[in-house]
């Protein structure tokens, strides 16, 4: 049984990775999980300076799923390298460090610093508002987009993992801007925005008034927007949004996607990878498939 994917050059053991700030780097999970079996850890974000993140709260729970306003914390790139690496390095996953900024340049140093690092892939998180254009997130403006894939991609030395917002209008327009800018692989989607009012207190559950939804509740759109950019693009996809079991990732891997991410169901569930992996394998069998591509992309009407 075949589970070996091949993104952009890079070859994972299976086609399963974690969405970015639902993992840490790893050594949290480190007692649940074998990071063996994952074809990849996706880090929290790191910018260029440690960020303290929103105010509290910042996380509320919605029906299937929840809302997040953590604002990216991290303690800065300097930590990343001195503390998270090795501890990656340690085993046989790859490793794909989730880069975010409120400039292009915070993203470019980043980007510069890891080149000389032992990491397999970059995720750029434009989700990020852009301080310079007054706030819009970078992946909600396809020039913009275009702009920080460009900017990003002269200076990476791994390959770069355009991770995209689905809250835009046209999610393929964005896609095929990451594309011609040089994106070797994209990830979707991001967080939905949505926000959630305390009816006893009057209040907003969260801080920031607004958060990103993740979870169940997301997936089908989710899936829509996976199966949209498989056919708009022609480099490889991980599909991400919602995914609980094995079959939510494999709808994912119907819909075009090469690899999937697991979020939010590390929160209620630190096994939830392992438990995908294993579904996956049990799928497989049923249906008597022996490579995994087979499944890549497979849905028809």
């Amino acid at each position: 049984m075949n589970l070996k994917v091949n993104l952009a050059g890079v070859e994972w053991n299976n086609p399963i990775t974690t969405a970015s700030g639902t993992f840490g780097s790893g050594a949290e999970y480190g007692n649940f999980v074998d990071l063996n079996q994952v074809g990849a850890v996706t880090t929290k974000g790191v910018a260029n300076i440690p960020w303290a993140g929103n105010q509290t709260p910042r996380i509320a729970e919605t029906y299937g799923g929840m809302l997040n306003a953590v604002g990216l914390q991290n303690p800065g790139i300097d930590v990343f390298i001195e503390r998270d690496i090795p501890f990656l390095q340690q085993y046989d996953c790859k490793t794909i460090v989730n880069v975010c900024g409120k400039t292009t340049e915070d993203y470019v140093e980043v980007v510069e610093r890891l080149a000389d690092q032992p990491v397999d892939m970059l995720e750029i998180n434009v989700s990020c508002p852009n301080v310079k254009e007054g706030g819009i997130a970078f992946g909600q403006d396809p020039k913009a987009l275009y702009d920080i894939t460009k900017a990003v991609k002269k200076v990476a030395k791994q390959p770069i993992i355009m991770k995209l917002s689905p809250n835009v209008t046209d999610i393929t327009e964005m896609a095929r801007a990451a594309e011609a800018a040089g994106s070797d692989v994209l990830s979707l989607i991001n967080t939905l925005t949505g926000m959630k009012i305390d009816i006893h207190k009057r209040k907003f559950a969260l801080a920031n008034q607004t958060g990103g939804l993740s979870g169940p509740a997301i997936k089908p759109v989710a899936v829509r927007m996976v199966y949209q950019v498989a056919q708009a693009v022609n480099i490889p996809i991980i599909g991400m949004g919602g995914i609980m079991t094995a079959d939510d990732a494999i709808e994912f891997l119907l819909a075009g996607a090469t690899a999937v991410s697991v979020g939010t169901a590390n929160f209620h569930n630190p096994m939830a990878t392992m438990d995908v992996l294993q579904g996956m394998k049990d799928y497989m069998k049923r249906y008597g498939i022996s490579d995994i591509h087979e499944l890549i992309g497979a849905v028809h009407k």
